[in-house]
């Protein structure tokens, strides 16, 4: 995305390890939101537990994607209140998160309303996975593996999409985070979740064999971003190519990719016969679209407005969420004055008057 002052195109999602490295602190909230200090003990549900249930409603997953600083705290919470099921982090470098305080504290805020949410991991060695996941699972319901980031520093890194050419490695990073949290138990009495989120292959054959080593080593699902690295997000989504998953798979399969509405939703589990679905850009633009809503309602602005500034968001963050949720609805010349505002006060001055929100008189904390 553009951080460019007047720049009236939103951009793309385009990021660097620097995004991903816990660098950016959060402002102080002005407020702690565990009302339960004991919160922390408590039995988690696995998401295949809430998939269950979702099976036996005659219904599917949906899901909130990882996606580098966006898919944080504040925003999971906000997507959740929209019939988000289960809410994924940030892609997290786990070299850093296992050395870093500053990255633990800042790339994975957590609290006792942020479940169920899976803590997405990119790495390049097992160790430093397992060592990662041993240091998050306690506060998650679930740890999620990276073998998708098509973006050139990381497949020069050997994270992301490059681990698609590394079964065997993937194998035994599998193989590692569910030895090391197998102590931990889920509120069903389940083993703690691992899964896998991958992208397929330009040959099929190679995608299934690499599911299939997968799930012999005990991965519990398998998220299928049905395009291949090299391909190009405004590229059509290969639906048969996640359907072929589907067939041949003996853990849950969901499907990501172009998800911009509740109806894309229901297309996509149609064609495909996924256990549920990930959206991403999708949720960036409209939080509420699993709960049907064709764009940002007015109410979610204001949910977020209250979650940003409550949780401490920077403004680059808070700035850059409210210009997905709003590019929809706002001319040319709107978006160009709306990126130059570079301040929380600016902003929530720029929502009251245009948008005829009494936000501050809603959340007199915003003021203060």
């Amino acid at each position: 995305m553009s951080g460019k002052e007047g720049d009236e195109t939103l951009g793309n999602l385009d990021y660097s390890r620097d995004d991903c490295d816990g660098d950016e602190a959060p402002n102080p909230p002005w407020h702690l939101p565990d009302s339960d200090p004991d919160w922390q003990k408590h039995p988690r549900k696995s998401p295949l537990q809430i998939l269950q249930e979702k099976k036996d409603a005659g219904d599917y997953l949906k899901i909130c994607a990882p996606m580098v600083r966006y898919s944080k705290l504040p925003f999971r919470e906000l997507v959740r209140s929209y019939n988000v099921d289960v809410a994924y982090t940030p892609m997290i470098l786990a070299d850093v998160y296992k050395h870093s305080k500053i990255s633990r504290d800042t790339e994975y805020r957590t609290n006792s309303k942020d479940q169920p949410v899976v803590v997405q991991f990119a790495a390049s060695c097992a160790e430093d996975l397992a060592d990662a996941a041993e240091l998050a699972a306690p506060y998650a319901n679930g740890i999620d593996l990276n073998c998708g980031c098509p973006q050139k520093w990381a497949i020069h890194e050997g994270i992301g999409a490059h681990l698609m050419s590394q079964p065997e490695l993937v194998r035994d990073m599998v193989r590692q985070v569910k030895s090391r949290t197998s102590p931990i138990r889920m509120a069903d009495g389940s083993s703690f979740p691992c899964s896998i989120k991958i992208r397929v292959h330009p040959d099929l054959r190679e995608t299934v064999e690499f599911v299939r080593r997968a799930e012999a080593v005990g991965v519990d699902w398998i998220t299928v971003h049905g395009r291949t690295r090299r391909m190009r997000n405004t590229e059509p989504v290969d639906l048969d190519a996640i359907k072929l998953v589907k067939e041949i798979a003996t853990v849950p399969i969901f499907a990501n990719g172009s998800i911009f509405s509740l109806s894309d939703a229901d297309r996509t589990i149609s064609h495909t016969k996924a256990d549920g679905v990930m959206a991403a850009r999708g949720l960036l633009e409209n939080p509420a679209l699993f709960a049907g809503y064709d764009s940002t309602p007015l109410e979610c602005i204001e949910k977020y407005v209250k979650l940003g500034i409550g949780y401490g968001s920077t403004s680059f963050i808070f700035h850059h969420h409210l210009m997905f949720m709003l590019e929809g609805s706002m001319s040319r010349a709107e978006k160009k004055r709306f990126n130059c505002l570079t301040s929380i006060p600016g902003i929530v001055d720029y929502l009251e008057e245009h948008y005829d929100l009494d936000l501050v008189g809603k959340f007199p904390q915003i003021g203060s």
